[in-house]
């Protein structure tokens, strides 16, 4: 948007119009009934130490029905008010804050740019909120999440039992996920344009961290790059990059970044980035110096293709463990046939031995969150997969270095190929193939450094 904007203008969620979050408020309400309310609370800022906060970071769920930024809020929908049904509870405009922290939403601006029906002043909620409770039958809420909102939830049901006469108290809480962690798994058209648009900054994350990586570097050099091209285009990473030189890469989650690149090894990268609050997730394993050697090839294109199999598999009306089925089918026949596991594939299969070189699952949902909300399985079978679902695909295999019981030239190889995949009326759209994967293709990428 233009610098003349005012500030709060720039704060509206990129490419999600404000009505499309109204249309998320009135589903809502709709599965939740006439006779319940749902509350949700920001997440509060948090401190790093002594008076530095972490940079702020919306509730994902608050995020999802408002696009509202800031902290310190709640918001309150309330099916079949007369005066409106979302009411959001914000900061009040003021001089001297806005004087050391910038320009405040405000609830004039609550209404008139974020949809609300009415909005009033977090600091009038105890005694506006509990006379808007009275009379509902169920409270829709994250209990249990922030102990603070929950202390305050509580503090509101007491004084409606005080209240003259008595007053109605709601005599159920109902996990709000239960309602609104399926509306999420579907993502609309905005979502996924936000989406690519994460996905394509994520890869060319990817591009310049290989370009950059060389022997005698250091690891958080690497993720220096992955997070100065994030930053430069306007997003942040999604999580903590993983940057994995050699057999730290068998770490599933190592974070450390603090080792020297080794002229040999493999380098595991996982990195996305956030934009807008959508995720994107991608991990690349590739030579250091350029090539693989025949041990890391060899693994590779086990990787490769149970990855590429397990794409395959992510279309409308498959269920969506299918994935990780084909991939360990398809690792477990690779190991097998290089001679790291022993015994026929399917024997290793039933008894599970491949986890030890296999031991995470394929995929996970992916949206506002990194492991993104939605159940995997309905009615005790794995989920079906359907349009507008988002979910990586994330086959790996991992050789401790201290595992003796394969030839030392196997030891310390991690490699993870990782991709995110929408899928779609006819079959499914891979969001993150701006980086190649294939070997050859990465070699020649490589070599042109």
């Amino acid at each position: 948007m233009p610098p003349s904007q005012p500030a709060f203008q720039r704060h509206l969620a990129l490419n999600i119009a404000s009505e499309e979050f109204a249309r998320r408020r009135r589903q809502l309400m709709k599965m939740a009934g006439n006779d319940a309310v749902a509350l949700i609370a920001t997440s509060p800022e948090r401190m790093r130490n002594a008076d530095a906060a972490w940079p702020y970071r919306q509730d994902s769920d608050f995020h999802y029905l408002s696009g509202f930024p800031e902290p310190d809020a709640v918001l309150a929908l309330l099916p079949g008010r007369q005066h409106g049904e979302a009411v959001l509870f914000c900061r009040e405009r003021d001089p001297e804050h806005e004087r050391w922290h910038g320009e405040s939403i405000g609830t004039e601006r609550a209404v008139a740019d974020y949809g609300m029906d009415d909005a009033f002043p977090i600091d009038d909620i105890d005694d506006i909120l509990p006379g808007m409770i009275e009379g509902r039958g169920r409270v829709y809420c994250h209990f249990g999440r922030e102990p603070q909102f929950d202390a305050q939830l509580l503090g509101w049901m007491r004084r409606l039992r005080q209240l003259r006469g008595g007053g109605v108290v709601p005599k159920e809480f109902v996990a709000l996920g239960h309602l609104l962690h399926d509306l999420r798994l579907y993502k609309s058209r905005g979502e996924l344009k936000l989406m690519r648009a994460s996905a394509d900054i994520a890869a060319q994350a990817h591009l310049a961290a290989m370009a950059l990586a060389r022997a005698g570097r250091h690891e958080y050099e690497v993720e220096a790059e992955l997070l100065r091209v994030m930053r430069s285009r306007g997003a942040v990473a999604a999580f903590p990059p993983i940057v994995a030189g050699g057999a730290n890469a068998c770490t599933m989650h190592y974070v450390a970044n603090r080792a020297a690149l080794k002229n040999g090894d493999l380098l595991l990268i996982d990195a996305g980035a956030e934009l807008e609050c959508y995720a994107s997730d991608i991990s690349r394993s590739f030579p250091v110096n350029g090539r693989y050697s025949r041990e890391q090839r060899a693994l590779y294109e086990v990787v490769h293709t149970a990855q590429l199999a397990a794409i395959d598999e992510v279309l409308p009306g498959r269920a969506y463990n299918a994935a990780h089925d084909v991939a360990v089918h398809v690792i477990t026949e690779g190991l097998c046939a290089l001679g790291l596991l022993k015994g026929e594939p399917a024997q290793v299969i039933a008894e599970g031995g491949y986890k030890r070189f296999f031991p995470a699952k394929t995929s996970h949902w992916l949206g506002l969150d990194v492991h993104d909300v939605g159940d995997y399985r309905v009615d005790g079978q794995s989920r079906l997969l359907e349009p507008g679902m988002v979910l990586t695909v994330e086959p790996g295999i991992y050789i401790a270095p201290d595992d003796v019981s394969v030839p030392e030239a196997w030891r310390g190889i991690g490699i993870r190929i990782e991709d995110d995949v929408a899928v779609t009326r006819d079959g499914h759209d891979v969001l993150t193939d701006g980086v190649p994967k294939d070997p050859q293709a990465i070699e020649a990428l490589l070599a042109r450094r």
